[in-house]
């Protein structure tokens, strides 16, 4: 789990600095503690796209899933601001 959180903050930094990129996080799941959470925001769907064909994003999708013990799943949504 050490190695897994070491790649995802390097990844959440190198990610902060693409085009596009309106804010990018990972958290470990209180309720489980193997398990890590990003939460992203992206500008546009187009930057978002931009981002999954980064060669760095692909090799650390290779290497967090080596590391994980069941296949990763992801879950792409589209949301919209409401105001206060």
């Amino acid at each position: 789990m050490a190695e897994a959180r070491k790649l995802s903050v390097e990844h959440v930094h190198r990610s902060r600095m693409e085009p596009g990129c309106v804010s990018h996080a990972v958290h470990v799941d209180c309720e489980n503690p193997q398990r890590l959470v990003f939460v992203e925001e992206w500008a546009d769907h187009a930057s978002l796209q931009e981002h999954f064909k980064v060669p760095a994003s692909g090799h650390f999708v290779a290497a967090l899933s080596a590391l994980a013990g069941e296949k990763p799943r992801m879950v792409v949504y589209q949301a919209e601001h409401v105001g206060a």
